[in-house]
């Protein structure tokens, strides 16, 4: 079962690199008067998707692929380095604003309000779907809305005052 390992690394990698970037970009945004917000709730955000990572490391690793589902996760990950593209130097996995400057609008921010989050849910249902594992995907999709509910709040606060100090 090569499949499965090879799925669950390239995530891990992908991850990986993703935190690399986020860490870059939110040093960036700090240091050009960036301002943090919604921090007491990213360990619970980090550990729920470490802890979603690697219960499919766990129960995954030998499990049969569905063809059907990866070609779902391939597309989110397309949609995925879209949103992140868009997104440029902004994009991190922090909530950082840079007072006075208005919300991004272009790409598929011209759809939805959050498309990063709709790809993470998304992500987070489809790739235990891949091997299987529903009642892993409904769980972890359930804590997932949990801790996006607390967050979305939060980000919405925070763009709304960083927009107002124009």
């Amino acid at each position: 079962m090569i499949l499965p390992v090879l799925i669950l690394g390239f995530v891990t990698l992908q991850r990986l690199g993703e935190l690399v970037l986020a860490g870059r970009n939110t040093r960036r945004l700090l240091a050009r008067g960036g301002v943090e917000s919604g921090a007491m709730h990213y360990p619970i955000l980090v550990g729920l998707h470490a802890g979603w990572l690697g219960g499919l490391w766990w129960l995954a690793w030998d499990r049969p692929a569905n063809l059907a589902w990866l070609a779902v996760f391939a597309v989110l990950q397309v949609l995925r380095v879209w949103v992140i593209a868009t997104l440029g130097e902004r994009w991190t996995t922090r909530i950082i604003t840079l007072p006075g400057e208005p919300p991004v609008t272009r790409g598929p921010y011209r759809a939805l309000r959050h498309p990063n989050y709709v790809v993470v849910a998304a992500e987070i249902a489809v790739l235990p779907l891949v091997f299987g594992l529903y009642a892993y995907a409904l769980v972890l999709s359930i804590l997932n809305a949990s801790v996006l509910f607390v967050r979305i709040r939060a980000e919405e606060a925070a763009l709304r005052e960083a927009s107002a100090v124009r």
